[in-house]
């Protein structure tokens, strides 16, 4: 593409094939590295002197600090161009892995895991979004190209048990954080045939106020679930804080707007009915698949005493699923409605938990997870690119930077919400009925995205090509 006042022609197919590549690679490995670490709850607790409600901290911290910062990235996107933040966020990513491989203790774990690669991960993840949009301009060619970065996004979430298992049974559980530093290298390499379409605009505003309200909003809330277990009363006060915090970043957002100035975030992203619905899904959705991978990894390693490639391997089934339903998702959004979809999705993902609680209760075998995790992953696999695909074309291209923002905040926040919600249910007492509680939850939070679901309209106008302006985001 090239900087002109509208949009230029999408390139040939091989060029665009060389964009999509390191782009949909990044999501790929963003979205491993929130569910590898679960097969190695054992190995890492064992070899740092902590526990199980440790390394939660760290995956939910990993999860949450991209959920706070997804937004002021997406914004930095427009200051300092899309192609500088995606490259500045894989070297912090690769900085940080390397860190968590060489880390001693928990806490540096944490500053390596959770902090970097979650900074990191902020940076790079809103202009794979962005650019993707940029380039992929035809409404076809859009929603495949989506498809295939969600693809690989659910594929890296499902199969990072499997693969994190395979790598800590022969390397060690730090052999996982070099190998996610290799594949960050190679995106690096890659992504070299990337191009900026839009030129950065140093002008850009920066609301440094709205980005610290919002960012620790949204740290209270999640470490209110997490303290759960300990004491009830911090609990309630990080939440209500937490509250009072975010409602203290919308006052000051709608007190920008009216002041004529730039907000971190504009309120014109909530007035659009099926985008806040496609918004409630997404979050939902991550949720549910990050909630039952730490709990079901969790209890196979601490209640059953599986070691990480067995766990990894058990989780295969919900890989293919996965990977099933997102394959024939081009096909399938041909024949049916995005709504349909979702919903089907939904219904799905449902009715995998259900039969985990059935099965899981009357056999032994670690084998009876397996129908349920492979019905999940098809369920999983069939609604997360529609529910992104409605948001994203919900908007015109010079909001693009701000829904990208948005939106990844929002899936980020459900990946985190699940590991805090489930995994502090399950935790707070390692048992087969604390098990079924947590499982129970992610059913009961499923119902939830599926009545959002089936609200959305059938023939949403968030379908409609793109507008035929300028893109500034």
């Amino acid at each position: 593409m090239t900087e002109a006042a509208a949009p230029a022609p999408e390139r040939p197919h091989s060029a665009l094939r060389g964009v999509l590549v390191p782009l949909a690679l990044a999501q790929f490995i963003c979205s491993f590295a929130g569910s590898n670490m679960n097969v190695m709850i054992n190995d890492i607790s064992r070899d740092l002197n902590t526990s199980v409600q440790g390394v939660q901290v760290a995956i939910t911290v990993f999860l949450l600090v991209m959920a706070a910062l997804m937004i002021p990235g997406g914004k930095l996107t427009d200051r300092y161009g899309r192609k500088r933040c995606f490259l500045a966020g894989l070297i912090v990513y690769g900085v940080g892995a390397l860190l968590s491989a060489a880390s001693p203790a928990l806490g540096v774990l944490i500053l390596g895991n959770s902090i970097l690669e979650g900074v990191g991960t902020a940076l790079l993840i809103p202009p794979v979004y962005i650019l993707t949009t940029l380039y992929f301009t035809e409404v076809t060619s859009r929603a495949r190209a989506f498809g295939v970065i969600m693809a690989l996004g659910g594929i890296g979430a499902a199969a990072g048990p499997l693969i994190g298992g395979l790598i800590t049974s022969t390397l060690g559980w730090r052999a996982a954080f070099v190998f996610q530093a290799l594949v960050i290298a190679l995106i690096v390499l890659l992504s070299r045939r990337v191009r900026d379409p839009l030129p950065p605009d140093p002008t850009s505003p920066f609301d440094t106020r709205g980005a610290v309200l919002s960012a620790v909003g949204l740290v209270l809330l999640v470490m209110g679930i997490l303290a759960a277990d300990n004491n009830l009363w911090l609990m309630l006060g990080l939440l209500v804080l937490g509250a009072l915090v975010l409602v203290w970043f919308f006052r000051w957002v709608r007190a920008k707007e009216r002041a004529g100035e730039e907000p971190l975030l504009s309120m014109s992203l909530f007035r659009d009915r099926t985008s806040n619905l496609g918004l409630v899904t997404q979050n939902v959705q991550w949720l549910m698949l990050m909630g039952t991978s730490f709990v079901v990894a969790a209890y196979l390693q601490v209640v059953r005493g599986y070691d990480a490639i067995q766990t990894g391997v058990i989780f295969t089934a919900a890989t293919l699923g996965l990977l099933a339903s997102s394959l024939a998702a081009e096909r399938l959004a041909k024949r049916r409605a995005q709504r349909t979809l979702i919903v089907t999705g939904f219904g799905s993902t449902i009715a995998g938990i259900v039969i985990l609680l059935a099965l899981v209760g009357g056999s032994p075998s670690p084998w009876a997870l397996a129908p349920g995790l492979l019905v999940i992953g098809l369920g999983l696999g069939l609604m997360l690119t529609p529910s992104v695909n409605i948001v994203q074309s919900s908007f015109p291209e010079q909001q693009q930077g701000e829904i990208s923002g948005l939106s990844r905040s929002v899936s980020n926040l459900g990946s985190s919400l699940g590991t805090a919600i489930a995994g502090t249910i399950l935790v707070a007492n390692l048992t087969t009925h604390a098990y079924a509680a947590a499982m129970s939850t992610l059913a009961v939070i499923g119902v939830l995205g599926l009545t959002a679901a089936t609200r959305l309209p059938r023939q949403p106008g968030a379908a409609r090509p793109p507008a035929d302006v300028a893109p500034t985001a």
